[in-house]
């Protein structure tokens, strides 16, 4: 079994406590079995990294992607999210498998080198000549080496039923819960030492019928694992929602079964008081994404209003196509940056953005007592990050140091136990080989 020792290293633990300290974590294969103050013991079958000068973090979670996406960046810069969507929905049905192995590598590589280690991406779009595009970006995220939460996305209403996305990229109700249940069937894992959890996910209340909402919680409730959708992302929706069904979407999702601590939605950013009491009242989680929000104009979220309520509140990049910077250590600055812009410096702390980084992302996932902090017994999921540099020397709160400055390198990044960042360069791919794979299938998708 492996041994890694990180000495001399400030250390913040997200543990129960919140300990934070100068000393060292030893992970032994998979698991960490110590994480305490001052100097390690002396191994003689250890590697040690120097920590000196490094902040060691839990690695981070990721609550919302679309991995697909990084193959069509940089398309309708300027537009608001229903004419982005217009824009690229005829783009992404001419998505195929290789192309989406292609975008997840791409991506998750960003991820990885941006301090994450778990994954949760939200695939909805399903071209019926397109492959098995589930299994192309389990395949990409077991190379690059991340824990991975893919949600089986799914839309059954198209354009001809008044919904957005074009037909060819509809399924129908019986299969999308038929692929669902047999991705489940296929891929599921739920040991605490899971690579690989299945998610159910319809996409959203303007792309979905209400029956297809309702059976997805149900099928979702009987198989044991977590449910995500989009809600609450625009104004638009919330006046679609008010003509449509005469209710908010909250609303909507709430008579549908969609609420509750397995219940988590990206974006969430109008809701009302009331709204935000009930989402903490039933644990339903949110996952905030300030880069795509402001990308889109889409607003800002209350993220500590959220927090005050009891709603777990993690992190999410959003599709590289509404963030084409697809970073997770920017989107903690950004949601500290964003949640003060709206509230005021006290709205959220440098310590409460981490924790949104990593254990209230673990929270949403379900994942809460294998990853997310640093403690002994938990998963060996941890990122070194290197602060003895020009903008972050002379920062005396390394914590500070990582939220308010700019994303420092990756000395070390483990996922699983498993270096996946060292020095801040990528191991388990070859960063060249994959920009130049992403232009290539680019270029041909987009034309």
């Amino acid at each position: 079994m492996s041994r890694i020792v990180i000495e001399g290293a400030y250390v913040a633990t997200l543990d129960p406590a919140r300990r934070e300290f100068v000393g060292h974590v030893v992970a032994e294969g998979n698991r960490l079995v110590a994480v305490r103050p001052g100097p390690a013991p002396a191994y003689d079958d250890a590697r040690v990294v120097d920590g000196r000068g490094c902040l060691v973090t839990p690695g981070f979670v990721n609550t919302h992607q679309h991995l697909y996406q990084w193959v069509t960046r940089g398309l309708a810069a300027d537009a608001t999210l229903f004419e982005w969507l217009t824009t690229l929905y005829p783009v992404w049905a001419r998505i195929s498998e290789e192309t989406v192995y292609v975008a997840a590598r791409a991506a998750l590589a960003q991820l990885a080198r941006t301090g994450c280690t778990t994954v949760a991406d939200h695939h909805y779009v399903f071209p019926r000549d397109g492959g098995d595009l589930l299994a192309a970006e389990i395949a990409a995220a077991s190379e690059i080496g991340l824990r991975f939460h893919p949600a089986r996305g799914s839309m059954d209403r198209g354009q001809k039923d008044g919904g957005l996305p074009p037909d060819s990229v509809v399924e129908n109700r019986d299969e999308i819960l038929a692929a669902t249940e047999a991705a489940i069937d296929r891929w599921h894992d739920p040991a605490p030492d899971s690579m690989l959890q299945i998610v159910v996910a319809p996409c959203s209340p303007f792309s979905v019928s209400g029956e297809l909402m309702r059976e997805s919680a149900e099928l979702a409730r009987r198989r044991g694992v977590r449910m995500h959708t989009h809600l609450a992302e625009t104004t638009d929706e919330t006046d679609w929602c008010r003509e449509t069904f005469n209710c908010t979407p909250l609303e909507y999702a709430d008579r549908l079964g969609w609420t509750g601590p397995d219940v988590w939605f990206a974006h969430g950013i109008h809701f009302d008081d009331a709204e935000i009491k009930h989402l903490g009242g039933t644990g339903t989680g949110v996952a905030h994404c300030p880069s795509s929000n402001a990308r889109l104009g889409a607003g800002i979220a209350r993220t500590a209003d959220l927090r005050a309520a009891g709603s777990p509140v993690g992190l999410g990049v959003d599709g590289a196509a509404s963030n084409e910077s697809g970073s997770l250590v920017e989107e903690l600055r950004h949601a500290l940056l964003f949640a003060r812009a709206r509230g005021g410096p006290q709205a959220l702390t440098v310590r409460a953005a981490l924790e949104m980084a990593t254990l209230d992302g673990a929270r949403i996932l379900g994942r809460s007592d294998d990853i997310g902090s640093l403690e002994p017994g938990k998963q060996a999921d941890l990122a070194v990050w290197n602060l003895d540099t020009l903008p972050h020397a002379g920062i005396p709160d390394p914590v500070a140091a990582l939220a308010l400055s700019t994303p420092p390198p990756l000395k070390l990044l483990l996922a699983n136990g498993r270096p996946v960042v060292e020095h801040d360069v990528l191991q388990t791919a070859d960063e060249d080989a994959l920009a130049t794979q992403v232009a290539r299938t680019q270029a041909a998708l987009v034309g």
